[in-house]
């Protein structure tokens, strides 16, 4: 069977030349030409470079160029590439004092940032603020009214203007003195910052 190596071959010493007497005229290296010529594609560079080379063989030898393309396409071999799994060197993990320390680090570090925004964030946020007593339309039948409820610990509270007792926890009361035409009351909490929140509480004396 005829391979592109022995169809290079053949051409070749019809004509009576060396390899050396084809590489002057072609610059194909004579290594090259002989590797095509013994099939010896370890030792050639990648496919596209060896179509090139024998496309100019079969141009300067005279040859069909494209009988000789459709032998190299047939006879070289696809090259395979060899997947090298390397092992993984599997650490082995060790606790020290100096990891400790820095762990201990990151965490108090952690734990003062958290503690500032929470404070950052009090500081510049208007205070909580829960009314418990009087609710929403609640029917009043004395010219006193107890008011209580619970906002953040360190903030005050002033009802209708008055300031109420609050304990530590933000608990607040207050007994205010109404007439039969109060038909609200105000309820408003303020920080320390200055900031706000204000609930007001519609009632109905009926004294």
């Amino acid at each position: 069977m005829q391979t592109i190596g022995n169809y290079l071959k053949k051409s070749r010493l019809s004509k009576k030349l060396s390899f050396e007497d084809i590489e002057r005229e072609t610059r194909i290296k004579k290594e090259f030409i002989k590797s095509i010529e013994s099939e010896d594609w370890v030792n050639l560079p990648e496919f596209t470079v060896v179509v090139g080379f024998v496309k100019n063989l079969a141009s300067f030898l005279k040859i069909n160029r494209t009988r000789a393309l459709a032998l190299l396409r047939r006879d070289y071999p696809p090259r395979k590439q060899e997947l090298v799994i390397e092992p993984i060197a599997m650490k082995v993990f060790k606790w020290s004092p100096r990891l400790t320390f820095l762990i201990g680090i990151v965490l108090i570090g952690l734990t003062v940032v958290g503690y500032l925004g929470f404070q950052y964030k009090g500081f510049i946020s208007p205070p909580f603020l829960e009314v418990k007593t009087p609710y929403e339309n609640q029917d009043v039948y004395e010219p006193s009214l107890l008011v209580t409820g619970r906002t953040d610990a360190g903030a005050t509270v002033r009802v209708n203007n008055q300031p109420a007792l609050i304990d530590e926890s933000g608990e607040f009361v207050s007994e205010i003195e109404i007439s039969p035409d109060t038909n609200s009351v105000e309820i408003k909490a303020i920080s320390r910052s200055g900031k706000e929140t204000m609930v007001r509480r519609t009632i109905n004396p009926k004294f």
